[in-house]
């Protein structure tokens, strides 16, 4: 299960739910987190137009809960819950908007079942994750509060119909936040076909240009070759003067030595 919420100070969380750990816990709670930011801060800069400000971009929560948690949280068998935060060398404070919570509810089963419900987060953890009659038992015992959720649960499940009014606001939501979702990958593709589009027309503008260089020497070669063209011409007309004077000259030669023969 995955769902993004939006809390009360309008900071979003990223709640997952895996009944087996991915690998790489960290480098994928990374870019989801990432991803989520960036999709905040282009909703937020859509909605804001020019009175935008980058204060207006709230903390981005990412929380997940492992039924069987990534090898990497069982070397530490005593701790369920495990919280990250970027912080400075220095100490400054620096609001880096991006916060992680790890909950492998295995380990915490295990510690639930050695020590029992210590505090008030373990008995939300138990109402979430626990089945078992007895820890139910127990915790409605210690913590009555408890009880009127068991109570409603049990209620919806008996009322067919609520439940699927509830789930028919449920889907409306969600169908809402799926055309939202759709609109914003509809906005990225866009956003890359005009990329390549304006740089397709980069390359064609400059495929124009090398072509009009291509063309202005090949002018230039034409001028060039009209020009030798003419002069061969120019030479070809000297060369049958002078075969022509060549000719006159042999035949006046021919005669005057018919005459001096005679």
């Amino acid at each position: 299960m995955d769902i993004v919420i939006e809390l009360a100070d309008h900071s979003v969380a990223n709640v997952e739910v895996q009944k087996v750990g991915y690998m790489f816990p960290g480098q994928r709670s990374a870019c989801y987190s990432a991803d989520l930011l960036l999709r905040q801060y282009k909703r937020v800069k859509s909605e804001k137009g020019k009175a935008f400000s980058y204060r207006d971009i709230k903390k981005v929560y990412t929380i997940i809960f492992y039924e069987h948690s990534p090898k990497e949280f069982r070397s530490c068998p005593e701790c369920y819950l495990h919280r990250a935060a970027q912080r400075t060398n220095t100490g400054i404070r620096i609001d880096l908007l991006q916060e992680y919570a790890f909950i492998p509810l295995d380990i915490f089963h295990s510690i639930l079942q050695n020590k029992g419900i210590r505090n008030k987060l373990e008995a939300w953890l138990t109402f979430l994750s626990a089945d078992s009659p007895e820890l139910i038992g127990q915790l409605i015992q210690e913590y009555p509060q408890f009880k009127k959720y068991y109570e409603e649960i049990y209620t919806l499940c008996t009322n067919v119909e609520k439940v699927m009014g509830m789930f028919s606001k449920e889907l409306q939501q969600l169908d809402k936040n799926t055309v939202q979702y759709m609109i914003d990958e509809m906005q990225d593709e866009l956003d890359a076909k005009l990329k390549e589009l304006q740089e397709s027309e980069e390359r064609l503008e400059e495929q124009k240009g090398k072509l009009e260089e291509q063309r202005g020497k090949i002018e230039e070669q034409q001028d060039l070759i009209a020009k030798q063209n003419a002069q061969l011409l120019e030479k070809d007309a000297d060369l049958q003067a002078s075969q022509e004077e060549i000719r006159r000259l042999k035949a006046l030669l021919c005669g005057m030595e018919e005459n001096r023969k005679k």
